[in-house]
């Protein structure tokens, strides 16, 4: 069974991108080579700073709506709080 990722990536302008996927290292990939996502373009390149693994994909999807409704200084409490990534 795949598991599903809920993330956030830092830009390299300071701003936070929330997603989901199930192969979290190719996402990442993509944010950061010359095919990832229109709206990261600018920003490239991102560092991921948070994620959350789910067993279904209606879960993550839940949370990735909750995290993208969340206020920038929202989102740096929810990182903070976050177990080390290394």
């Amino acid at each position: 069974m795949k598991k599903n990722y809920v993330y956030i990536v830092e830009c390299n302008d300071h701003s936070y991108y929330t997603g989901w996927t199930t192969d979290l290292k190719k996402r990442i990939a993509t944010h950061n080579n010359d095919h990832g996502a229109k709206y990261t373009r600018a920003r490239r390149p991102v560092k991921l700073v948070y994620f959350e693994e789910f067993i279904d994909k209606s879960s993550a999807l839940k949370r990735e709506y909750f995290i993208k409704q969340l206020s920038h200084k929202q989102k740096e409490a929810l990182i903070n709080k976050n177990v080390s990534l290394d």
